[in-house]
């Protein structure tokens, strides 16, 4: 039966109606959005995962706003570089505007990354690896001063993972996990608005 309403949108749906329920009462805070992913073993195998040193699972992206409620929500191969994430992010986003600074760790100081998203009129703010150059440095410290409150990611990390079924994937479905996926931020928007 859960698979049924998985296929047909229905947890979807109902995340949907929760990030509405946000813009009408207070509304996403998008002046900043900070991103970061975590790492989901999957415990029965399946599809869409992949091998890392910490075991076999999956990657959770999660991109906050200024609260730490969940903008957009999606899972990848564990295998996947974080930066090579961020796009696809933005097409699972709730809300129709987009944020004008994304703040991540340093797995985002990437040029490609930050070319790409300046053409949508984004700036990715990242503290530099330390491999860069100091002449091929972009960021400046007026703008890291941001990166100070990258908790509230963290934070929303933490809320996610408190879900059993996110913490560990037990399904061998991508589908079935995204059902759950929904659900769990649905219940993180609605008790953030509704208390």
């Amino acid at each position: 039966m859960v698979s049924n309403w998985v296929r047909d949108g229905v947890f979807e749906d109902i995340m949907r109606d929760a990030g509405r329920v946000v813009e009408e009462r207070d509304g996403y805070r998008l002046y900043e959005c900070f991103i970061d992913g975590t790492f989901s073993k999957a415990r029965g195998g399946g599809d869409g995962i992949g091998c890392t040193k910490a075991g076999t699972g999956v990657k959770i992206m999660v991109l906050v706003d200024a609260r730490g409620l969940p903008v957009a929500i999606d899972t990848a191969s564990a295998q996947v570089h974080e930066s090579k994430l961020v796009q696809q992010l933005f097409d699972f986003m709730r809300t129709g505007c987009m944020p004008p600074r994304v703040i991540g760790d340093k797995a985002y100081d990437s040029d490609p990354l930050d070319e790409q998203l300046a053409h949508q009129g984004i700036e990715m703010i990242s503290p530099h690896r330390s491999n860069r150059r100091p002449e091929n440095q972009t960021q400046d410290g007026h703008s890291l001063r941001r990166y100070r409150r990258r908790w509230t990611v963290e934070r929303t990390i933490g809320w996610i993972q408190h879900f059993r079924r996110l913490c560990i994937r037990w399904e061998k479905s991508t589908t079935m996990f995204r059902g759950f996926r929904h659900l769990g931020c649905t219940l993180l928007l609605l008790n953030q608005v509704l208390g």
